[in-house]
C-alpha cells in the first residue's frame, strides 16, 4: 500500500506494476502479496544467492535489476533490506517495481533489442544504503541517466519507504512473539507448505506428458520458435524438462532461468489448494531443467526485455498444454498468451516515457466460459485509466472496448480480447513487443482457437515486434487475442 500510494509514475501508482514479499534470513520466500507472478516467482528463485553475497547490517538496502543476477528484465528494479531483532538477522523485505524509463535510448525502455546493453542501465546488486545512510553519489549518478529525474526519484523513494515499513512491522512481530519463536514458526510453515504441496501433486496421474508450442518471431528473422516440455509426475514430485527448446535468439525473447522458474511455479501453485501457503516450501517438490544457452536459460548478455513478458506467457501455455493431457477436466484452454507491450515517448523536449500492457481473453474451461478483457497468468496489473493516460501524456484514446467475437467457439467460449485505439498528439517513438499474432491461442477438447491479435498503424498492419517513429495525428489500433474455446461447439 505504501509503495502504490507514494509512487509518482502511473505505471506503478495506477497500473500496479509492482510486487512485495517477505523472506527469511536464508532468503526463502515466507509470504507474498497478491501481485505479479513473474516478479514473485523470480524473486523466490534468486534471493538465496543474493542474501549470501552481502554482509548485512541494520538499515542496509540493496538494489538490482540484472536479469542474470536474480532480476527479470531491466525495467524491474528490486530493493531488498534486512530485518533485525536486536542483533539477530530474522529476514528480509523486498519489492520490485517496473520503471518506464530505465535509461534505454528507446522511450519506454522496452526496445526491439538484440543486446542487454540496448535495454537500459544494468544494476548489478549494489548496497545503496549503508546502515541507514543513502549512497547519494550512486543515486545521483542513476538519476542523471533518466529523463524525468523527479518522477524517478519519487518512485525510488517509494520503494525505499515500502521496505522501511516492512522492516518495522516484521521487527515488531518478532519483538512481540520472540525472535526464536518467529524463526521456528517460519521453518514449520515451510515444511507444512511442502507437505500440502506434495499431497496435492501426488493426486496427479503419474507419468510423462509432453507439449510443444511456438513463439511467433523474435523481430530479427527467427520465426516459429519452439518451446518444448516434458513434465514428469511421480509421487508428489515434478520435473519440468525443457530439453529440445530453441537455442537463445538474437531478439529479446530470451529468459533468465529465474523467469522460467517463475512461470512453472505459477502453474503448479494454481493447481494446489488455496490453503497451501505461498512460500518457498510449496516450491520444493518442483525441479526445473532448461539447457544453458537455450531460450529459457540464456547466457548473458542476451537481450531479455520480452522474455519476461512474452516468453513467460508461452511457458505457461506449454505447461498447461502438457498438464491438459494428464488432467483434462481441470485445465483451461490457452488464454491470450501475450502482454501486448506498448512503450512510447519522446527524447525531444518535453521528453516523456510511457509503458503499458493490455488485457485479452482468457481460455474457457471444462465448466465455464473464459473471462473477457483480463490480464492473465504472468501479469496481474491493471489497465492505465484513460483519464490518467490523457492527463499525463500527449495521447488520446479514441476507442477502448471488447474485441468482440475474438474468443474461440466451443461448448464453452473463450473470452474476448480488447480493442484500444490511440491517437498521437505529438511526434513520438513507438515500440511494440507482442505475441499470438500468427499462432492463435489454442482450444481444448474440440474447442476452437481464439482469434490472433493485430497491430495496426493508420489501419495498416504492422509487425508483432516493431520499433518505429510516429507522427502527430497518426492512430495506433491494438486488437488483443481472445482465449481458446473448450469442448466441441454444440450443433
Amino acid at each position: 500500500a505504501v509503495l502504490q500510494r507514494a509512487a509518482f509514475s502511473p505505471n506503478i501508482r495506477d497500473r500496479l506494476d509492482f510486487s512485495c514479499a517477505v523472506f527469511d534470513a536464508e532468503g526463502q520466500l515466507c509470504a507474498q502479496a497478491a501481485h505479479i507472478p513473474v516478479h514473485l516467482g523470480s524473486m523466490a528463485y534468486a534471493m538465496g544467492g543474493l542474501v549470501e553475497s552481502f554482509h548485512w547490517r541494520a538499515g542496509d538496502m540493496v538494489a538490482f535489476n540484472d536479469p542474470f543476477r536474480g532480476g527479470t528484465h531491466l525495467p524491474d528494479v528490486t530493493f531488498v533490506s534486512p530485518v533485525f531483532c536486536g542483533s539477530r538477522l530474522i529476514g528480509f523485505c523486498a519489492n520490485r517495481a517496473h520503471h518506464a524509463d530505465i535509461g534505454s535510448d528507446a522511450p519506454g525502455s522496452m526496445p526491439l533489442s538484440s543486446t542487454l546493453e540496448e535495454e537500459g542501465i544494468v544494476i548489478a546488486p549494489v548496497k545503496i544504503i549503508h546502515a541507514g545512510r543513502l549512497d547519494q553519489v550512486w543515486m545521483d549518478a542513476m538519476l542523471d541517466q533518466l529523463q524525468d529525474r523527479a518522477s524517478a526519484q519519487g518512485d525510488f523513494n517509494a520503494q525505499i519507504a515500502a521496505n522501511r515499513l516492512g522492516e518495522k512491522r516484521l521487527a515488531a512481530l518478532a519483538a512481540g512473539m520472540g525472535d526464536e519463536r518467529l524463526l521456528t514458526s517460519g521453518m514449520a510453515l515451510q515444511d507444512y507448505a511442502e507437505r500440502l504441496a506434495v499431497a496435492s501433486l501426488a493426486e496427479l496421474p503419474q507419468g510423462d506428458y509432453g507439449f510443444t508450442d511456438y513463439l511467433d518471431d523474435d523481430g530479427f528473422g527467427a520465426t516459429q520458435i519452439p518451446i518444448k516440455l516434458v513434465v514428469h509426475l511421480a509421487q508428489g514430485k515434478v520435473v519440468a524438462d525443457f530439453q529440445g527448446t530453441a537455442s537463445q535468439v538474437e531478439g529479446n525473447l530470451n529468459c533468465p532461468m529465474s523467469v522460467t522458474a517463475a512461470a512453472v511455479f505459477y502453474v503448479f501453485r494454481c493447481l494446489m489448494p488455496a490453503q497451501v501457503p505461498a512460500c518457498a516450501g510449496a516450491m520444493r517438490p518442483l525441479e526445473i531443467r532448461a539447457p544453458l544457452g537455450s531460450l529459457l536459460n540464456a547466457r548473458a548478455p542476451a537481450a531479455v526485455a520480452a522474455g519476461n513478458v512474452e516468453t513467460s506467457m508461452r511457458i505457461v501455455d506449454v505447461v498447461c498444454g502438457a498438464l491438459a493431457q494428464a488432467i483434462p477436466k481441470r485445465m483451461p484452454a490457452a488464454s491470450q498468451g501475450s502482454m501486448n507491450n506498448l512503450a512510447m515517448g519522446s527524447r525531444r523536449k518535453p521528453t516523456w516515457d510511457y509503458y503499458e500492457t493490455l488485457a485479452g481473453g482468457m481460455g474457457a474451461g471444462p465448466d465455464c466460459d473464459g473471462a473477457s478483457a483480463r490480464h492473465s497468468h504472468m501479469t496481474n496489473t491493471l489497465n492505465t485509466p484513460v483519464e490518467v493516460l490523457e492527463r499525463h501524456y500527449p495521447l488520446r484514446i479514441l476507442r477502448y472496448q471488447k474485441n468482440r467475437g475474438s474468443g474461440g467457439n466451443g461448448l464453452h467460449r473463450g473470452g474476448d480480447g480488447v480493442l484500444r485505439e490511440y491517437q498521437f498528439l505529438a511526434d513520438a517513438e513507438l515500440s511494440i513487443l507482442s505475441e499470438r499474432r500468427k499462432n492463435p491461442p489454442w482450444g481444448l477438447a474440440g474447442g476452437m482457437p481464439g482469434q490472433a491479435g493485430r497491430n495496426l498503424l493508420d489501419e495498416q498492419e504492422i509487425g508483432a515486434k516493431v520499433q518505429i517513429k510516429v507522427k502527430k495525428g497518426q492512430t495506433l489500433k491494438i486488437q488483443t487475442p481472445g482465449g481458446g474455446g473448450y469442448g466441441a461447439p454444440a450443433r
